[in-house]
């Protein structure tokens, strides 16, 4: 039956039994493969079609319950003999519904359940781990998927798990495996605008400690009693697929209990920060020892807490009636004055850092309020102990260099350090070291700018294996061999100012192109019709043809190579 919606697509509800469709959910149970929902030439699908594995028959469904609306790139999983379903698009919006099929009753359920349940997202992973199920990824891309949602299926509650290391991937079309403790995922990637193609390398999550990082017990009253009062951890295993990871340390944190002597952090939102650091200052459960710090990924920020605050998790017990409107784990609608005045209980307290979704790990870096070394302490004690050992003279410290640019991976000392024909020596024991305080992969020395027609870079590559290097800059990319071509940061401000002007009618003509210093931001930020970039540097044409692809503006720029002065188009 087609029904006549303002969605672009023509939507079919019931026993069709077209099978030409993708972007479809499937899942097993017993001998029969369920198919539900996809996307056609057609239109959107939702029906439940069902192929029959002993006689390879497909048949369609006529189930009773709440049937799901039509749906694309969703997710479903079998669990015992029921189904599970998540998300999807209906062709106007990305969806948050969970849906349950009963394959003995043949009946859809609306499942209602507790807890922070999963954002709207389509193209995800979703996986059954004993008697959690898992939701991972997806569309619409944001801070958020870094996290793994888990649903306690006795329980019907949800909580987050922290994982870092899913920052570095794009887990958009991703297909997730189970084996044993293991969460396998695979594949996925997107297309972005700005920064081009990406694909995800695989990535190996242990998920053995979920069963001991929350705890449900159901009261004869009917309520839920919770064990622990915020949702804990992240998990991570990178040494199993050669990731590394900023946030490696913190892998480890819930393998075992919370409750050790082990340092802790709470991991909150930039969104909730000053409310949160309010309400700990006012039951003391911040650790002054130790620094408040913002996390790597930029969007959250990490309390350090002391021992009241974790005994919280064995000796405070939250209970909420399944029924009650005001679920664990929603957002609640506090005010400012209510959450940290004189009246606010522990409770209320409790909830709120519960509606935040906030996540408990160990802090393996233990900052503590004295000040650290300086990359340049650093630099000096190392560089010091070498020149020691080789007998070499301390005055040679005098050219450790004071300040340094990054450009991509690449951390550039200025010209001046290092000039000794002593340090040559040593050079292949030296740079390692001065990479490493710098926290640098790869280091350079700048040199001068040619004084030729095409402005030549002399930069000297110390450590690393070649000049190529990609820099992300005001939202565009930039690639370039840093040895033949010179970036200058200076101008990013001008730049940002280019890309901030409207350019959507108009045709740039830039006379000195160079690697695409202003020719990106007027296509890829300003949006302009078409510009015209000349350049006759073989070595910044080469990194300009790669940048327009790269930043998928190339269909709006024509690349005159040679001498402007000829090249140029004519005014009329």
């Amino acid at each position: 039956m087609k029904l006549c919606t303002p969605c672009p697509f023509s939507i079919f509800y019931g026993r069709s039994i077209s099978l030409c469709r993708h972007r479809h959910a499937a899942a097993a149970v017993a001998s029969k493969i369920y198919v539900f929902g996809g996307l056609s030439n057609e239109g959107i699908y939702s029906c439940m079609n069902v192929l029959d594995t002993k006689n390879m028959q497909w048949s369609v469904l006529a189930a009773s319950g709440e049937w799901p609306c039509a749906r694309h790139s969703h997710s479903m999983v079998s669990y015992g003999t029921n189904l599970f379903m998540f998300g999807g698009h209906d062709g106007q919006r990305a969806l948050k519904d969970f849906y349950s099929f009963d394959t003995t009753k043949l009946r859809w359920n609306k499942e209602n359940t507790n807890g922070g349940t999963p954002s709207p997202r389509f193209s995800h992973c979703m996986f059954i781990y004993k008697n959690y199920l898992g939701i991972l990824g997806g569309c619409p891309i944001t801070e958020n998927n870094q996290e793994v949602t888990l649903l306690n299926i006795n329980h019907r509650v949800w909580f987050c798990v922290s994982v870092p290391l899913l920052s570095q991937s794009l887990c958009v079309r991703s297909s997730s495996v189970v084996i044993k403790d293991d969460l396998v995922i695979l594949g996925g990637g997107a297309s972005c605008y700005a920064f081009g193609t990406k694909f995800s390398q695989p990535i190996v999550l242990d998920l053995h400690s979920v069963e001991s990082m929350f705890k449900y017990d159901r009261n004869k009253d009917g309520t839920v009693q919770r064990r622990d009062a915020i949702s804990v951890v992240e998990l991570s295993r990178d040494e199993q697929n050669g990731i590394l990871d900023h946030d490696t340390k913190l892998q480890d944190a819930c393998s075992g209990s919370l409750t050790d002597s082990s340092p802790l952090v709470l991991q909150l939102g930039k969104t909730y920060a000053k409310l949160a650091k309010d309400i700990m200052k006012k039951f003391g459960w911040l650790d002054l020892s130790r620094k408040v710090r913002i996390s790597h990924d930029n969007g959250h920020v990490l309390f350090p807490i002391n021992e009241s605050f974790c005994a919280l998790n064995a000796e405070e017990h939250i209970n909420r009636n399944l029924d009650d409107s005001c679920t664990f784990g929603e957002s609640l609608v506090f005010s400012e004055k209510k959450l940290v005045g004189d009246n606010l209980s522990l409770q209320d307290a409790l909830i709120f850092f519960s509606s935040c979704n906030g996540s408990v790990m160990k802090d393996e870096l233990a900052i503590s309020r004295k000040p650290s070394k300086s990359p340049q302490t650093i630099m000096k004690e190392l560089v010091s102990s070498l020149l020691e050992s080789k007998g070499m003279p301390s005055q040679l410290l005098q050219q450790l260099p004071a300040r340094w640019e990054t450009l991509g991976d690449i951390v550039i000392l200025p010209k001046t350090c290092f000039k000794n024909p002593l340090w040559e020596s040593v050079s292949e024991e030296l740079w390692p070291l001065v990479a490493k305080s710098l926290g640098a992969q790869r280091l350079a020395r700048q040199g001068k700018i040619m004084p030729n027609g095409t402005r030549d870079s002399t930069l000297e590559l110390l450590l690393g294996d070649n000049g190529w290097v990609t820099h992300y800059e005001n939202g565009i990319c930039y690639s370039l061999d840093a040895t033949k071509c010179m970036f200058s940061s200076g101008n990013r401000s001008e730049k940002l100012r280019m890309g901030q002007l409207n350019c959507r009618d108009e045709v740039v003509v830039d006379l000195f192109a160079g690697i695409g210093y202003f020719v990106l931001p007027f296509l890829v930020k300003a949006n302009a019709k078409l510009v015209y970039a000349c350049e006759w540097n073989p070595h910044a044409l080469e990194a300009l043809r790669r940048n327009v692809s790269d930043n998928r503006v190339e269909d709006r720029c024509i690349i005159l190579e040679g001498d402007n002065r000829v090249t140029a188009p004519k005014c009329c």
